[in-house]
């Protein structure tokens, strides 16, 4: 008897829907998370498949190559790209992942609908948008955004929760700039020994010292401008430093800042 249809028989590059099942041999269930990914667009999968290669994530089939080498006999992992592949072998591999992943994933389907309606909302009213929400808009739009500002929640550990009401301070266009001073320690790590905060105003809101609770082997004094002298009785630590920034930061602020992602790390 001839053999059903597969899934890849297709060539890759042609992205014509499939009027085969796109989950034929799948676990009952995970189908019901993989037909909620299928409302996607396709450039989205391809969004979420480059993910899991750029993280070294695995489903039960292994990795995205892992999963055309065992599954695709007349390509294989030949043709990688993503993009290049047809939107239902892009959900087959997605939803070879854990319920947990698949959280994650949605929730990334979710934050890309949100950017196109953000988007959309932009242009229909553009004569309306501040110069800070502009700002906002083309920060959220940069190819490193999500790389340096997403929290990583696919890992153990965290749990994703439903998205709430939008707040209005979505629409503030008050402004914090913050830099943070680093310096080295004799266990190979950086840390934080002063934060400053000033607002669109140039009033300074924060001006503390921390101290570093560990060995310093370099204070970068002369980019720091910070000396061991410096920091002798400063008692402030970074847990203290981390209070008094959630308390500034509340209500909607737009943080600003040279490199700005790595005084977060810090």
């Amino acid at each position: 008897p001839s053999q059903p249809p597969s899934l890849f028989d297709a060539r890759p590059s042609e992205d014509k829907p499939s009027t085969n099942n796109p989950f034929p041999f799948r676990c009952p269930r995970t189908r019901p998370m993989g037909e909620r990914l299928a409302g996607a667009e396709k450039e989205v999968l391809v969004e979420i498949v480059r993910f899991t290669q750029k993280n070294g994530l695995k489903g039960a089939e292994g990795g995205w190559k892992d999963f055309l080498a065992r599954n695709d006999k007349k390509f294989g992992a030949s043709v990688s790209d993503p993009k290049k592949r047809t939107k239902d072998v892009l959900l087959v591999f997605l939803v070879t992942f854990s319920k947990d992943f698949q959280k994650y994933f949605r929730k990334l389907v979710r934050r890309h609908a949100e950017r196109r309606a953000i988007e959309q909302y932009m242009n229909e009213f553009s004569g309306k948008i501040s110069p800070e929400q502009k700002l906002v808009q083309l920060t959220t739009e940069h190819l490193d955004y999500r790389k340096n500002y997403y929290f990583p929640s696919y890992q153990e550990g965290w749990k994703v929760m439903r998205i709430g009401k939008v707040s209005s301070s979505m629409n503030s266009g008050a402004m914090l700039a913050i830099d943070c001073e680093m310096v080295l320690c004799h266990d190979g790590t950086e840390a934080v020994v002063r934060v400053c905060v000033v607002d669109n105003k140039l009033e300074v809101k924060l001006d503390t010292l921390v101290n570093p609770l560990k060995a310093v082997a370099d204070y970068r004094t002369h980019i720091t401008g910070v000396s061991k002298k410096d920091l002798e009785g400063v008692t402030c630590s970074l847990v203290d430093i981390q209070k008094s920034l959630k308390k500034i930061l509340a209500k909607g602020k737009i943080l600003v800042g040279h490199s700005l992602y790595r005084d977060l790390y810090g």
